[in-house]
């Protein structure tokens, strides 16, 4: 299998240049009065490189290609849950489409094992942060960074026609969207990767997470990721179209679906870089470029405790 970096970090640093209702468990949504209590292990946490928190330090675990840090939020969740050290396993690795969930996943430094390899029968606690890859939604970025940058260069030369949304015209024509077809393709994918961890983990309360706000809820301004006004307004939306298709797949199965969308709303990245939960390409923090930073994880890991009954 061919070498993957984070959620296309290796194709979203190459830019930099350029621009110098929470479901729980497995029993679906229930009132707070009635929640089970919260799951505390063993604990396994399966996802690509937002789970994992590339760069985020200290970076820890086998394959170190995997870029895991300790203070992701899978750690984060197992410390507010109280599962021991020996009943914690994070498999996550940065680059991991669903596929590396069933088959080993080549990284630049080493193989990590097929993910769902750490499920067994004992396994309680299961979270998932899965989908970004499977749409390339880093290459995504890319892409529409280049298109900003042209953009904003046709600006300076005082062409009045310039695209708005440049990067969208390459994906949406004749009223097909490519990365929505994607995103359809996506959902089959992990519907069958729900049933299997169902199968090998058949006591598991599962949690699917969904990916944090990377650019402005609302607006077009977006100077800090490169982007033409109209593509942020285009990213935003196959963002928000990635977590509906992430909670409805969650919820056909009955498991439950962490929304860190709506907490993370005002902390993207081009909010002030005290605020933010996720960095610009340019990050200032200790982060991988569009990439939660340590307050991200914390965010996320927050709202994972919450679907699990462990935090109000």
């Amino acid at each position: 299998m061919r070498t993957r970096t984070g959620l296309g970090l290796a194709a979203v640093a190459s830019c930099v240049a350029l621009v110098a209702a929470v479901a729980v468990g497995r029993d679906g949504g229930v009132a707070a009065a009635s929640r089970p209590a919260p799951p505390k292990g063993p604990y396994v946490a399966l996802g690509d490189s937002y789970t994992a928190g590339p760069r985020i330090p200290d970076q820890n675990g086998r394959p170190t290609g995997c870029e895991r840090s300790d203070r992701n939020y899978p750690a984060l969740v197992a410390a507010g849950l109280g599962v021991r050290t020996a009943e914690f396993e994070d498999v996550s690795c940065s680059g991991a489409v669903t596929g590396d969930l069933l088959a080993p996943q080549s990284t630049d430094h080493g193989v990590n094992p097929a993910q769902l390899s750490a499920l067994t029968t004992a396994t309680r606690p299961v979270t998932l942060g899965i989908g970004g890859n499977d749409i390339g939604f880093g290459s995504l970025i890319t892409t529409c960074v280049r298109s900003g940058v042209a953009y904003r260069l046709e600006k300076r030369l005082g062409a009045g026609t310039a695209d708005r949304a440049p990067c969208r015209g390459r994906y949406v024509s004749g009223g097909t969207d490519e990365i929505e077809g994607r995103i359809r393709t996506a959902a089959g994918r992990l519907s069958d990767t729900l049933d299997e961890i169902g199968r090998r983990a058949p006591r598991a309360r599962i949690y699917v997470v969904g990916y944090p706000a990377i650019l402005p809820a609302e607006g077009t301004d977006c100077t800090a990721m490169g982007l033409a006004p109209g593509d942020v307004s285009f990213l935003r939306e196959k963002e928000r179209q990635l977590n509906a298709m992430l909670r409805e797949r969650a919820r056909a199965v009955g498991a439950g679906y962490v929304d860190t969308y709506t907490p993370s709303a005002g902390h993207d990245a081009c909010a002030d870089p005290d605020t933010r939960w996720i960095e610009p390409l340019i990050p200032a923090a200790a982060a991988a470029p569009a990439h939660p930073n340590a307050r991200g994880e914390r965010g996320m890991a927050a709202a994972v405790l919450r679907a699990a009954g462990a935090t109000d």
